[in-house]
């Protein structure tokens, strides 16, 4: 076998179990011509799979989840990374093509580009993870003059995502009681952030970046508009409230006849969709409320694994 064939076999064998998966979460999904230039900023490097992309109207908000690789060096430590500079072209026309003054949606948020969460999936480690997440983190907080605040497994004491959240004021709505408009926030945030200035850009807001194993979310419609009924349930069905274990939640307002239990499930494979959704179910009939079937707004990792193999398989 040549030298050739052997750096193929290698990078094959690197690119099909040293996986890294990006959740980005951006604050649009209503106008199409802000999204075309995020999405082929996407696709600039081949070597980055674009996985999944769901978007919610009510919420003004879109996800996007992209896998690929990562290389160590000789001593075993992260290098080099496609997702790196994906993500930062990401950012780069988010930040080109969204005003966050000019945004609202039913979903809180704190930014244009809202949420970075990293996932080691396949043989990858959390501080693989970690490592990403804290090279995303620089560049942004340097590039852009963003306040970032790292979470999870990226920051330094683990510190928690809803607690710097509710530390910034992101779970109070600032219009109608039920919607997310403009930068209501102080100009100088109240938190020191991990990178980047200490004041923000109205324009561009702040970023959260964390590292975690698999999250997942799920969100339960109910088919009511009253929103404090919602907010009971979610509140009960919470960790916080004294509810489930390991799950968080919201009552958001969703469409014009519904409302909608958004939950983080941080330990899905514990604590998973069927005991949440029964539980919701539960403590909606108490209220005399109807609840829909609960959706996954991401694929499993397995499934994302199966996706990106298929891909990247398709692709050489």
């Amino acid at each position: 076998m040549d030298s050739n064939s052997e750096c193929k076999d290698k990078k094959k064998s690197i690119t099909q179990s040293m996986l890294l998966c990006c959740k980005l979460y951006i604050s649009e999904s209503r106008n199409r011509e802000a999204l075309e230039p995020i999405e082929r900023a996407a696709k600039l490097d081949p070597e980055t799979v674009i996985i999944n992309k769901f978007q919610d109207r009510d919420y003004n908000r879109v996800n996007y989840t992209l896998v690929s690789y990562v290389i160590h060096d000789s001593t075993g430590c992260p290098i080099y990374s496609p997702l790196h500079q994906t993500v930062v072209a990401m950012v780069t026309a988010a930040y080109d093509a969204i005003n966050l003054e000019q945004h609202s949606g039913a979903h809180p948020r704190l930014g244009v580009v809202d949420d970075i969460l990293i996932h080691p999936l396949a043989r990858a480690s959390l501080d693989e993870a970690s490592w990403l997440a804290k090279k995303v983190a620089a560049d942004i907080g340097n590039r852009f003059q963003v306040p970032v605040y790292l979470y999870a497994a990226a920051h330094p004491m683990g510190k928690a995502l809803d607690t710097i959240r509710r530390e910034l004021g992101y779970y109070r709505p600032n219009f109608r009681g039920i919607q997310w408009a403009g930068w209501a926030q102080p100009e100088q945030v109240p938190v020191k952030p991990d990178e980047g200035p200490e004041v923000v850009s109205r324009a561009r807001g702040v970023v959260m970046i964390g590292a975690h194993k698999w999250v997942a979310m799920y969100n339960i419609p109910i088919m009511s508009t009253d929103l404090s009924a919602a907010r009971r349930i979610a509140q009960r069905v919470s960790a916080r409230g004294g509810g489930l274990p390991t799950v968080q939640t919201l009552g958001l307002f969703h469409g014009e006849d519904s409302t909608e239990i958004a939950c983080i499930l941080l330990e899905p494979n514990q604590i998973g969709a069927d005991r949440v959704q029964n539980h919701v179910e539960t403590l909606a009939s108490q209220e005399n409320l109807d609840v829909e079937k609960g959706y996954f707004t991401d694929l499993s990792p397995e499934m994302i694994i199966e996706r990106y193999m298929k891909l990247i398989s398709s692709s050489s």
